[in-house]
């Protein structure tokens, strides 16, 4: 229970100083929102105008007046209205949320799909021929930017060959290419880490023990050393999630995917500042909530670390008591 208070109160001091920070910012960004919402650079806008609009945004109010009204309404769930659509920043980034969280989802799929395998034959098999070709995998998967990579499946597989759509979203297939993109990306990396983190596990004493007391190869790999490699690949894999949420803008946009960071990036242009103060502080939420669920993860994968919590607070408690 302290452990869960304590991230609780860390996550409500990220968001205070994430929700100011990126407010102030927002508001000093060069540009002017009323020119985008009243096309001033296509059509005339009397100044009368500009500033009744000003007044009716609150955008007249000093800074700190405009984000303690921002926070007020925050805490009724409420993230403003969008400048372009008039509609609420909460709504839009909700329409948007499920359609990036499929492409997580399938990108994360993939990657596993793909990394747990030659991660673990790499660690098995270490120094030879197929440990070889995944360490030329990893080089190449680190090496090519993924909007490069989206290019190139683009060009392959719906100009050349017309298998596969690239842009949009609807069916299953819309998802193939950029989940395969962003997949391949990440797997160069995991591949590395579960291999390092195998070679580790499988030198471990616990493991020779049970390979001493006659356990099968098989059992020994995946009760014992698999397990416990885990904790850094979880870690990343925490890191990936956050990253994937908040920064699929680039393939978004690739491929035209109507997810939260093709919303955000239109929003940018148009300079749409509620939906960007909405999304910082949204994905903000979502990474701490991740982060959260990896830490309390570790207490599942290595049950000395709950021990050595109880011991230290046993510790604490005789302190206390001889004093």
């Amino acid at each position: 229970m302290r452990f869960i208070f304590r991230r609780i109160m860390e996550l409500i001091l990220f968001l205070v100083v994430l929700s100011f920070v990126s407010f102030t910012f927002i508001q000093l960004a060069p540009g002017d929102p009323l020119n985008a919402m009243l096309q001033t650079d296509e059509v005339a806008v009397s100044d009368e105008q500009k500033e009744e609009l000003k007044k009716e945004l609150g955008l007249n109010e000093p800074i700190y007046v405009q984000y303690g009204n921002w926070m007020m309404k925050f805490f009724q769930w409420d993230l403003g209205v969008s400048y372009t659509t008039k509609q609420p920043v909460m709504d839009e980034l909700l329409d948007r949320l499920p359609a990036t969280l499929q492409l997580t989802s399938m990108s994360l799929l993939f990657m596993t799909l793909l990394s747990v395998p030659l991660g673990s034959l790499a660690a098995i098999y270490r120094n030879r021929w197929i440990d070889q070709l995944n360490r030329m995998f990893a080089l190449l998967g680190a090496s090519i930017p993924s909007f490069w990579l989206g290019l190139l499946l683009i060009d392959l597989f719906s100009v050349k060959l017309g298998m596969l759509p690239s842009m949009g979203m609807g069916t299953f297939a819309h998802l193939i290419l950029p989940s395969v993109t962003l997949g391949l990306a990440m797997s160069a990396v995991y591949v590395r880490i579960l291999r390092s983190s195998l070679l580790d596990s499988l030198g471990q004493d616990f493991v020779r023990a049970a390979r001493s007391r006659g356990l099968s190869r098989k059992r020994v790999f995946f009760a014992h050393a698999f397990r416990h490699s885990l904790t850094p690949v979880i870690t990343m894999f925490g890191v990936s999630l956050g990253s994937l949420l908040g920064g699929t803008v680039v393939i978004e946009v690739l491929f035209a995917y109507p997810g939260i960071g093709k919303l955000v990036v239109d929003s940018i242009l148009k300079r749409d500042y509620p939906i960007i103060q909405g999304y910082i502080f949204f994905m903000g939420i979502l990474v701490m909530m991740i982060n959260l669920t990896v830490d309390a993860s570790y207490r599942w994968l290595h049950p000395e670390i709950r021990l050595k919590e109880v011991k230290r607070q046993w510790n604490e408690r005789e302190k206390r008591a001889a004093d």
